[in-house]
């Protein structure tokens, strides 16, 4: 026994499951008052006041509701394909917890699971992962309207993950490596704006090259995450509820679940490749110990940001027609990332050999 704890291998693979448990139960009281925030926001801009009755300030309304989820009666057809029907709310989960594991959250080592040589990759993987479970689900509920938004869904996510895989490669030209703690790596420090003395950090988002894939990056995100103007899967008027239309209690809770994942999965891919993952000023000041945990509160007020804005989003466009949503991702958005993947490699060659 005390071989096996003096073992390195061991060891590090200890440290990783600590840190993805913390991870996973951090992530869940998260996505908990996500909720409830967004309940709060959308009421806001509607002019009603949103969940204020249970707890202080509604603060308990939406573990309640979780409660009530997991005692509700649960509801299988009986033509459905049951072992399908149980594993894809599981698949909708599952993708966005593995994807968490390889991002930076700050400084490595102690915010970082595991420093993936490929981290980018195991994104794009996960993220086309996310199709199969709410295709799945359509298809095995022996539903005509869940099997219609099953394969709405699998053709948007499928056309809209071309363009936003096509947006990162200007990132990985720039970085010059997969890994998403090099790429945060990258964008350490600052630069000198050509022909001024104004120095700015060197984000990704600062450099001309990288707003179009940031543009592109950004409205793929809501199509992959079903988030308005993009959720079309889910559409009331034509397909009732979509993809879940027959699922109950927590089965129908876990596709709810997955899709905050993943909001908050994208928006943390996002943080990394364009707004320099956990860094941030004042974080050489405060020394080795104070500094890591200012790189981590810079990583969380970047992420509030963009969380904030994806509930914004959803309140306040309509929701687009289909052909309008596929026309958009295969005549504007493929076209405009292949056009600035072939600027960007020529803009860096140039800059390499100049």
């Amino acid at each position: 026994m005390t071989a096996l704890w003096s073992n390195a291998i061991f060891q590090v693979a200890l440290w990783a499951t600590v840190k993805v448990a913390i991870i996973l139960g951090v992530l869940l009281g998260v996505v908990t008052y996500l909720i409830f925030a967004e309940r709060k926001i959308c009421g806001h801009m509607q002019a009603r006041t949103g969940p204020n009755r249970v707890g202080p300030l509604g603060l308990l309304q939406t573990p309640l509701d979780v409660v009530k989820l997991l005692f509700k009666e649960e509801f299988i057809p009986a033509q459905a394909n049951k072992v399908v029907f149980h594993i894809a709310p599981v698949l909708a989960v599952f993708p966005a917890i593995v994807t968490f594991s390889v991002i930076p959250l700050g400084p490595p080592p102690m915010f970082v699971v595991t420093d993936v040589n490929v981290g980018l990759l195991v994104f794009l993987a996960m993220s086309s992962l996310g199709v199969y479970a709410i295709t799945l689900a359509g298809w095995s509920s022996n539903n005509k309207y869940a099997l219609l938004g099953g394969l709405r869904s699998a053709a948007q996510m499928i056309s809209y993950e071309l363009a936003l895989g096509l947006s990162t490669i200007p990132v990985i030209l720039r970085a010059g490596t997969l890994s998403l703690v090099g790429i945060v790596d990258s964008q350490a420090g600052t630069y000198l704006i050509p022909g001024t003395k104004l120095a700015l950090p060197s984000w990704g988002i600062l450099h001309w090259y990288l707003v179009l894939p940031f543009v592109i990056f950004l409205v793929c995100s809501f199509a992959e995450t079903n988030r308005a103007p993009f959720d079309l899967p889910e559409a009331e008027g034509e397909l009732v509820a979509g993809f879940h239309t027959e699922y109950s209690s927590m089965k129908w809770a876990m596709f709810f679940l997955g899709e905050y994942f993943n909001m908050i999965v994208i928006c943390s891919i996002m943080i990394t490749l364009f707004f320099g993952g956990w860094h941030g000023p004042f974080m050489d000041v405060l020394g080795p110990v104070f500094g890591p945990l200012l790189g981590l509160g810079w990583f969380l007020l970047k992420l509030g940001v963009f969380l904030f804005f994806f509930i914004w989003v959803r309140w306040t466009f309509p929701r687009l027609r289909y052909d309008q949503l596929m026309n958009f991702g295969w005549k504007v958005l493929l076209p405009a990332a292949i056009a600035n993947v072939l600027i960007a490699a020529v803009w860096l060659y140039w800059r390499a050999n100049a």
